[in-house]
């Protein structure tokens, strides 16, 4: 049973509860997401403000175009701080998203920390080596980029 392990860290020019209004919105998911993977949010986000225990559902096209559901519910929250995500019910064994947010100077730093599990042991791992591990950066890699792009950069 093999769990591995991404993190990225990136800083940007904003204060901390504007990037935390920013992420802490599902709806905004969608606009810092690879266009190909036809990322959709399907449930109700009613007033769209995140809680502990909101299930939220979407569509997406992570491999080969071939549609998916993933579930994830909001474990944890400290507003301004953190929030968790946890899958329940998507591509991976085990999908556990930590969102970090740090005041630096002139800025905020936010961190991911995201440990994953995939299914059919040995043969999930020797995917993850594949394929799985290169396609969640090249995911990571364009959500810095379109950050990047809409928040600037600290110097």
């Amino acid at each position: 049973m093999k769990i591995f392990k991404l993190e990225r860290t990136q800083q940007i020019p904003i204060s901390v509860n504007e990037a935390w209004n920013f992420f802490s919105q599902p709806g905004n998911l969608a606009k810092i997401t690879p266009k190909e993977m036809d990322f959709v949010v399907t449930s109700d986000l009613g007033d769209g403000v995140m809680y502990s225990g909101m299930i939220i559902t979407y569509t997406v096209k992570p491999l080969l175009g071939i549609p998916l559901t993933w579930m994830t519910e909001i474990k944890n929250i400290k507003e301004g701080e953190y929030f968790i995500d946890e899958q329940r019910v998507g591509p991976y064994k085990l999908w556990h998203h930590q969102h970090w947010f740090k005041s630096i100077p002139g800025g905020t730093e936010i961190r991911d920390v995201v440990h994953y599990q995939l299914p059919l042991g040995p043969l999930g791992n020797m995917m993850n080596s594949l394929l799985v591990k290169s396609e969640l950066n090249k995911i990571f890699d364009y959500r810095f980029k379109k950050v990047e792009e809409l928040f600037g950069k600290i110097a």
